[in-house]
């Protein structure tokens, strides 16, 4: 019997590829392991990796541990060096079916063998699609279109842990999620590092609206499909015209805003202004007038002015945004705004939590908006999922079961989620 555990940090795109590692892991016998799939995208990630690692060998002492992910691609050392860790594997090695036969054959720890596996992820020029089965634990599904990232935004890591950005062929994007359908997924979410790149690296002119309305025309018993994190400044034409006119492609997307302020978004070297997200939230609502917007916004970015920051502020109700991701900046090493004068750390935390309960409120309001809507919700659990903008509600006990599409009236709210009475 197998005692494998995956631990997994960050993005949607690390949660598809912990499933690709346990479907390898399992088909090479790989037992009594646990793989840790880290995140690098803050230090605060790094932080939790390690001390989740040093917890799994307090509670299995006698296990194998594998650490890999975008911090152990940055820097594999500094995991190779804890005594916890056994082998440490890139981010391609980890999707690598003989990765794992390698693992099973050598015993992992020892000593003939490298205890870092990690070759140079800026040479990887392709990404291969992984038919998977299906998510431990996950009503939804994940499956990925695109990997690395061709940009240089001043403050991120990623793109040194991913590599540069290529696409899966849509023809594999198409038959896994046929097969993921067919195994009775009612949402998919196709997911990548910046998505909005989707095709460039690919023959002939694919882009992601054109995938969005191929999966769609393809897999037409597929209820639900949901966009992750995009680059609104990259949409194509195809994608803004699908989200007018796809009902099944749900009504909720989660941009890249990270800022507010014009200068601030300049030093970030992000590739928009200010206005260009606000006029793209007004022409998507005005499109699918139902569609929700979330965001990434970092707080404290270095050289940060108060009214910078009152600009990012007000962009929540310029741009109508409802869920909030706040990012406190913190400096990472190898990134150019490590070496911008930096705001105070107290400056930074209060900041953050000033955009938090901005983000509480815009999500009070949403929620309060909404008394005697009927609404279609994904069980994630027995008594919780997610409408189609992605909405947390509860829903009534003993009405659903996890993965079921249900019908709902929405009673009222709990400061946090809608409260619904399932309709039978």
């Amino acid at each position: 019997m197998s005692n494998l555990d995956i631990i997994t940090f960050g993005c949607r795109l690390n949660s598809y590829e912990s499933e690709v590692m346990r479907e390898h892991a399992n088909a090479a016998g790989l037992a009594d392991a646990v793989i840790v799939n880290t995140c690098a995208v803050t230090g605060e990630a790094v932080r939790q990796a390690r001390q989740a690692i040093r917890k799994a060998r307090r509670e299995r002492p006698d296990a194998k541990i594998v650490v890999t992910g975008c911090a152990a691609q940055i820097d594999p050392d500094q995991f190779a060096q804890m005594d916890e860790v056994d082998r440490v594997v890139g981010n391609q090695e980890k999707l690598q079916a003989r990765t794992f036969q390698t693992l099973r054959r050598s015993g992992l720890g020892t000593e003939d063998t490298e205890k870092v596996s990690v070759n140079d992820i800026m040479s990887v020029t392709e990404t291969a699609s992984h038919l998977i089965e299906g998510f431990v634990g996950r009503a939804r599904a994940y499956v990925q279109i695109q990997n690395g990232c061709d940009h240089r935004c001043t403050f991120c890591i990623i793109p040194y842990g991913r590599g540069p950005s290529r696409s899966v062929p849509a023809g594999e994007v198409v038959t896994q999620v046929r097969r993921l359908v067919e195994n009775g997924y009612q949402e998919i979410v196709l997911t990548g590092v910046d998505m909005t790149a989707y095709g460039k690296d690919l023959p002939g002119a694919m882009t992601l609206g054109k995938l969005v309305r191929t999966v769609l025309k393809l897999v037409p018993d597929l209820p639900r499909l949901r966009l992750s994190s995009i680059d609104s400044v990259e949409a194509d034409a195809d994608l803004i015209t699908a989200i007018a006119e796809e009902e099944r492609l749900m009504p909720h997307l989660h941009l890249s805003l990270q800022a507010g302020d014009d200068m601030t978004l300049k030093r970030m070297k992000r590739r928009h202004a200010r206005a260009d997200s606000v006029a793209f939230c007004e022409a998507m609502r005005k499109a699918r007038p139902d569609i929700v917007f979330g965001a990434d916004i970092i707080a404290g970015f270095p050289t940060e002015t108060e009214e910078m920051f009152q600009n990012s502020v007000s962009l929540v109700d310029d741009c109508g945004l409802t869920f909030l991701h706040v990012f406190p900046f913190s400096p990472r090493e190898g990134v150019p705004a490590a070496r911008m004068p930096q705001v105070h750390g107290k400056v930074i935390a209060e900041r953050a939590r000033m955009l938090r309960d901005k983000g509480a409120s815009a999500l009070r309001a949403h929620l309060e908006a909404a008394k005697g809507r009927r609404i279609q919700v994904l069980m994630e659990t027995d008594i919780q999922g997610r409408s189609s903008d992605f909405t947390p509600v509860r829903v009534d006990p003993s009405a659903a079961r996890a993965g079921e599409l249900v019908n709902c009236l929405i009673s009222g709210d709990d400061g946090a989620a809608w409260l619904a009475e399932a309709l039978r």
